[in-house]
């Protein structure tokens, strides 16, 4: 029995121009669910968000890292930077957070493949 699936919060961390983001949207919305999809490149996570995401997804900041990115290459590839300089490094250039991000009853995935996300709901 089902309770309460489509009002379950799910938040997703989406950038519409990314496929792997839309298919795992798809995914989610096709099980029924209703997730509160943030753009987070317009509103990236505060400090303590992603501080919460990192250690549901018991990886280190630099692990959540786009290292394709052109502002990655430029200016932070071959550098060395504590944690917490990852975590605001990420909040000032959210095109690094790797997406994308999905949580759900105090756990998060990265959907990468987007059927990862299979294992939230």
């Amino acid at each position: 029995m089902s309770m309460g699936k489509s009002t379950d919060q799910i938040t997703i961390w989406h950038n519409p121009r990314c496929k792997k983001s839309r298919e795992t949207l798809k995914i989610i919305e096709d099980a029924g669910h209703i997730p509160h999809v943030r753009k987070y490149l317009q509103d990236p996570p505060s400090e303590r968000e992603l501080a919460s995401v990192l250690k549901q997804l018991e990886i280190q900041p630099k692990d959540l890292i786009r290292t394709n990115e052109k502002v990655y290459k430029e200016e932070f590839k071959g550098k060395e930077f504590s944690d917490h300089e990852w975590i605001s490094i990420m909040i000032h250039n959210p095109k690094l957070i790797e997406r994308p991000v999905v949580t759900h009853n105090g756990k998060s995935i990265i959907g990468r493949p987007p059927e990862n996300v299979k294992t939230l709901l």
